[in-house]
């Protein structure tokens, strides 16, 4: 398929390399680049045509499965209720070194009457001024940034009802996706709006990188076409549904999609959705490890006497870990602390230690049992707040071979 576009320049990606600290683990891909999927205007008003290389895999018809709708049925239905986002101000620091600032557009969708609309965080993080529009060259529609989650990457919108016969995008249930679902994506790639493309649901329970730099998990992979702009646009099963808010794709070092996208649970965004839309902060519980899985190898060098667990790669400085006294070990997990249960449950991987503590609030205490060396420990933790970024947290991330799967974790 041949796209003409007159894009803007790209904005730099927040994550340049396949890489993430999933509750403490990072993982790199060699020679894919993770980007979010919006676009920032600088300036360059080239025209390029670009060539979309196919998909991997033909296109499903969600009609195709019991109770599902035709695309063409979802698109002139739910299709309405997808909106084209303009964020001016935006500024995008780039682990290349330098910043951009500019206009970035992406695509949101309305879920209340109200003017509720629900995109990515990253899409308007420090706009001055953010507008919605619901057709090609029609009304730029001021709209208020009522909350951020720079952690889960998720915005939430707030414009003028008044006059509009808006569509409200039913929300669905990610947890309910299974992989080979036949999913359809609506968005504005490379600023055309309205766009619709169609996959399956790849695989569940990806992570990646948020804007902050810390994981985000349960994410979902698919196979439909994600481009630049598509950040903040709902994924939808065949029934119409949202199950998920895409937000990153996978390149081979190019611009464009290669049939790996990510698109955030709706499930999360539902939980924070009532706090987000009266201007509350979300807080989120910090433990201040980075850490991997034990395996074989790992277990021998550890000198523990188990072969499931999570092995403390890194202990943040005056982290609550730290306090409570937790060790870390070398890259390889030599002489560091494995992790078997929090709270009496068993720990077999580091992103069990992730959903526990991410299912905890900040000043609650968890009791942690951990192996070093042969002997079994046990410590209460009580957790803190996760600070603002990644970076200003002192942790330092430490690889993880995942079979080359991009993951990133907390």
């Amino acid at each position: 398929m041949n796209a003409m576009t007159s894009p803007p320049k790209q904005r730099p990606a927040l994550s340049n390399l396949l890489a993430g600290v999933l509750g403490g683990l990072v993982v790199l891909v060699v020679g894919a680049i993770l980007i979010e999927t919006d676009v920032i205007d600088t300036g360059d008003t080239t025209t390029r045509v670009v060539r979309q290389a196919p998909i991997s895999q033909a296109a499903t018809d969600p009609a195709s499965t019991q109770d599902g709708k035709t695309v063409q049925q979802i698109y002139s239905q739910e299709g309405r209720g997808v909106v084209f986002i303009q964020a001016e101000g935006v500024t995008e620091d780039s682990t290349l070194g330098g910043s951009q600032s500019g206009t970035a557009t992406g695509s949101g969708f309305v879920v209340d009457k109200d003017g509720t609309i629900l995109t990515n965080a990253h899409v308007v993080e420090g706009a001055s001024k953010v507008t919605v529009s619901f057709q090609e060259g029609g009304e730029a529609i001021a709209a208020d940034v009522k909350g951020i989650d720079t952690d889960a990457d998720i915005a939430v919108l707030k414009i003028d009802p008044s006059g509009r016969d808006l569509t409200v995008l039913p929300l669905g249930n990610s947890s309910a996706a299974k992989v080979g679902d036949p999913v359809v994506a609506i968005g504005n790639p490379f600023g055309l709006q309205r766009t619709v493309t169609t996959g399956i649901v790849s695989a569940l329970q990806r992570q990646v990188d948020a804007p902050s730099g810390f994981p985000i998990s349960g994410v979902i992979q698919t196979d439909a076409s994600i481009n630049p702009g598509n950040s903040g646009g709902p994924l939808l099963n065949a029934q119409g549904q949202v199950i998920g808010i895409n937000s990153q794709i996978a390149t081979g070092g190019g611009q464009g999609s290669v049939g790996i996208g990510f698109a955030i649970p709706i499930d999360s965004a539902k939980q924070e959705l009532p706090k987000l839309r009266a201007g509350e902060k979300i807080k989120r519980a910090y433990l201040g490890v980075v850490m991997s899985d034990l395996n074989a190898q790992t277990a021998k060098l550890a000198g523990v006497p188990v072969d499931e667990g999570a092995v403390v790669q890194t202990v943040t400085n005056g982290s609550p870990a730290d306090k409570a006294g937790l060790h870390a070990g070398s890259q390889s997990g030599r002489g560091a602390d494995v992790i078997v249960a929090l709270d009496g449950k068993a720990v077999t991987s580091a992103d069990d230690v992730v959903q526990a503590v991410s299912a905890k609030q900040p000043g609650d205490t968890v009791s942690v049992e951990y192996y070093r060396g042969n002997d079994k420990h046990t410590a209460n933790v009580t957790l803190g707040e996760r600070p603002k970024s990644l970076s200003s947290s002192g942790s330092q991330q430490a690889p993880q071979d995942n079979g080359g799967l991009p993951f990133n974790l907390p």
